[in-house]
């Protein structure tokens, strides 16, 4: 390991201008002749729109023009769409409705634009929404996902019975019957993984540009993916062709899976700009955010766990609703079946399991990827029920789950995964060595002398990441291949910029690709920029989300920087007379084997384009390549996290005192900034186990629209994080990675909640445990003396 090579905690190059206020965000961009947008939204959560009267709006000062969803309609703009096709267990497709980027006849959740005001300033856009009168007819709303598809809740799309998506499984169901039938314990549990709102500290923003010389158009906007987003928005939206379109993504402050999706907004920026012949910019405040961005998690659970007289785990079997919101978003149908259930066999094996999801439409805003999208929710099924299991057992949860890890690999379970490479136990030791798990009992009683409650839980966790390979995602209904792209661009001084596919938005790619770069050809690590987020300068590319960009982006740079070095010797060999085969490469310098002749990689690179001691007929100049990684698996980052709480028996607040991590995550290429990810995981985990809850009152009114109300995680709430790594390396790509920056915000919930329900005596506690959740359950259910 160099200094700056793999392994190293190198400081993030990126963070200057960051912490310097010099970076360029979306609504940084500024663009002669800009307007601003703001859109008339909706305030009811299911309503017809009888009509909608502009004429005031348009007299307003510095007004350019008001906008309509009849006019977008009129222009034959196409509707936004879920790119992932999931088929009921009887074999339909799922049932997507009309998803209109301004309303136009109906609304279906509160915060639905149905008009758009493009002025000079957003201060007069404001002042002239106010004065668009829309008419509307109230209709019942339905905000539950259990009470859904009742027949007597509100039908939110006419031709879409009972408010059902699909209806979908996956698993032996007849297997896992059995193994019920022949079991010598049930464990069963009921669970709710509550709906969370993603909170990016950059809130969305997107600016249009519409060039009419040329009738082209040009998005600026906050995309985890803004090749994906080209693609959509021109090829199903239509608002332009894909080469009279260009979508550059600057610095993003944060997505957490919520900037993915391609959104209403920023469709009706480029519309409107190509209307008004002027550039749009449309920047969302925090209440919009919480009104618009989509949602996570908001599952309905049954899950029950079968096992034999020696406490070894034989089926699992579960049944959820999954809240889709009012309409499917870009990836949403894929979260609660094929990145959900695969992932109920944990670290366990577990001979059978059978999974049923039905995902339904409520009046509330789409729901969709946030932070783990699916592994959270089946790390908490799974650990809930073995952490439940073990205590009905009298068996101590540490042992009860070494007794049902997975000992050899590969390894094939009943839900489709196939796990490369891991050591579960290995993990599980760690842990419990850092958390002095021995001395727990003591701290127990010294919390009970001084009237507390004090309780430990485990979340041995499992994820799935580098979604891949394409041919294996599109048999399961993707709509796009999940490769990576990579080009290496060597100059002929020397230095080298990298065009990545993937994108990032705080992971610090711009550090660790470049760590990368600089180890496998030997140069400064200074002489290294990666460029990503914008399509009319990197070929095509994925984007970043699913803990991708390392296992799958990072594979992609591996595999171009091969080509570069192949071609490299054939320079050398031609600088040095000598055959291509005779050559070396090694710390940045090219060498004959068996003499001491040598040449620099800097002096390779000049020679590559400068051409003077090869013909073009024997070796084309230059000293460029591209490559596109589609990987043969999936990755499995795994470990364990130990949370240790302690809880005041008078207000029932709940204190973290002390919480391990020990992850798997392959080959590291900064632990520092694996450490960072792992640390900002587990701290939205916590908010989602004690403070964070979307909550819709009956009429589908967002009760929780502002930081007052929706309660976000602080430093307060959190210890200092006891954070180890274990290795086994991933044999599905040639870096061994899996991937990092989800992990704590999946292993998180369930650990706290383990933790609580330890303390507290009783199962029956909610997400997020508050302290009024807490004492309410202590009321009810007082603790025993410890």
């Amino acid at each position: 390991m160099t200094a700056t090579g793999i392994g190293a905690p190198v400081r993030r190059k990126e963070d200057f201008r960051f912490v310097t206020g010099q970076g360029q965000y979306t609504d940084d961009v500024t663009r002669p002749g800009e307007t601003r947008a703001v859109f008339v939204r909706s305030p009811h959560a299911h309503a017809r729109i009888k009509k909608i009267d502009v004429t005031a709006a348009k007299k307003m000062p510095g007004v350019v023009d008001v906008l309509t969803g009849a006019q977008l309609a009129d222009d034959k703009v196409g509707n936004l769409i879920c790119g992932w096709m999931i088929h009921s267990k009887d074999g339909s497709p799922m049932k997507m409705a009309a998803h209109p980027a301004l309303a136009a006849g109906k609304v279906n959740c509160v915060g639905d634009a149905v008009a758009v005001v493009i002025a000079e300033t957003v201060g007069q856009a404001r002042d002239a929404a106010e004065k668009v009168v829309v008419d509307y007819e109230v209709l019942p709303a339905v905000v539950d996902p259990a009470k859904a598809q009742a027949k007597s809740a509100p039908q939110i799309h006419a031709d879409i019975p009972n408010n059902t998506i699909y209806q979908w499984h996956l698993g032996d169901q007849k297997a896992v019957e059995a193994a019920f039938k022949a079991a010598k314990h049930v464990t069963k549990l009921d669970i709710v993984n509550n709906r969370l709102a993603p909170n990016a500290m950059e809130p969305r923003a997107a600016l249009a540009d519409y060039d009419a010389g040329n009738d082209h158009l040009t998005l600026w906007n906050t995309s985890q993916n803004p090749h994906v987003a080209r693609l959509v928005i021109s090829a199903f939206v239509g608002i332009a062709p894909e080469h009279k379109l260009r979508v550059i993504a600057p610095d993003v402050g944060g997505g957490f899976g919520s900037k993915i999706f391609i959104y209403p907004e920023e469709v009706v920026c480029l519309w409107a700009a190509r209307k008004v012949k002027r550039p749009v910019k449309w920047t969302s405040d925090r209440t919009e955010a919480f009104l618009t961005d989509a949602h996570g998690r908001d599952h309905i659970t049954h899950a029950e766990l079968a096992l034999d007289a020696d406490g070894k785990i034989t089926a699992l079997r579960a049944r959820t609703i999954a809240n889709l919101g009012a309409y499917m978003s870009t990836f949403s149908s894929s979260v609660p079946t094929y990145l959900y259930a695969t992932l109920l066999s944990g670290q366990y094996d577990i001979p059978q399991i059978y999974c049923e999801v039905d995902a339904v439409y409520t009046n509330t805003v789409p729901v969709d990827a946030y932070r783990g999208a699916g592994r959270p929710e089946a790390t908490f099924v799974v650990e809930r029920l073995v952490e439940v299991a073990a205590r009905q057992l009298g068996l101590d949860p540490a042992d009860f789950r070494k007794r049902n890890f997975i000992r050899n690999f590969p390894h094939q379970t009943p839900v489709i995964m196939a796990y490369d490479a891991g050591d579960y136990n290995a993990s599980l030791k760690k842990a419990m060595e850092l958390a002095d798990v021995k001395g727990f009992a003591k701290r127990k009683r010294e919390s009970a002398r001084a009237g507390k409650l004090r309780g430990l839980g485990y979340s041995t966790y499992i994820e799935a990441c580098g979604i891949a390979p394409s041919q294996a995602v599109g048999s399961l209904g993707a709509g796009v291949g999940l490769w990576e792209s990579a080009e290496v661009r060597v100059n002929p001084t020397g230095n080298v910029e990298v065009l990545t596919g993937s994108h990032a938005h705080g992971q610090g790619h711009e550090t660790t690709f470049a760590q990368l770069v600089s180890e496998r050809l030997g140069i400064p690590f200074e002489s290294v920029s990666i460029v990503h987020g914008d399509t009319d300068k990197v070929q095509f590319g994925m984007g970043t989300y699913g803990s991708r960009s390392g296992a799958v982006g990072m594979s992609a740079i591996v595999k171009a920087l091969d080509k570069i070095e192949a071609k490299a010797k054939k320079v050398a060999g031609f600088m040095m007379e000598a055959a291509e085969s005779d050559i070396d490469f090694k710390d940045g310098k090219f060498t004959v084997k068996g003499t001491d002749k040598s040449v620099g990689f800097g002096d390779v690179a000049l020679n590559a384009y400068i051409a003077h001691k090869f013909t073009g007929a024997e070796l084309e100049p230059g000293l460029k390549e591209t490559s596109f990684y589609d990987p043969t698996n999936f990755t499995f980052p795994a470990g364990c996290h130990i949370c240790e709480v302690e809880i005041d028996r008078e207000t029932g607040k709940t204190e973290i005192v002390n919480w391990t991590a020990v992850d798997d995550f392959g080959t590291v290429i900064n632990p520092m900034i694996v450490e960072g990810q792992v640390h900002g995981g587990i701290a939205q985990g916590v908010g989602q186990a004690l403070l964070e809850g979307v909550v819709y009152d009956a009429s589908g009114q967002l009760v929780t629209a502002s930081f007052m109300d929706y309660t976000m995680p602080r430093a307060h709430d959190l210890p200092s994080f006891h954070v180890g790594l274990t290795e086994t390396k991933s044999p599905s790509n040639p870096l061994g990675m899996k991937g990092c920056g989800e992990a704590g915000a999946i292993a998180a919930p369930a650990a706290v909640i383990n933790a609580i329900t330890d303390a507290l005596g009783t199962e029956d506690i909610a997400m997020p445990a508050t302290p009024n959740t807490v004492w309410a359950v202590m009321q009810k259910t007082p603790p025993k003396a410890a």
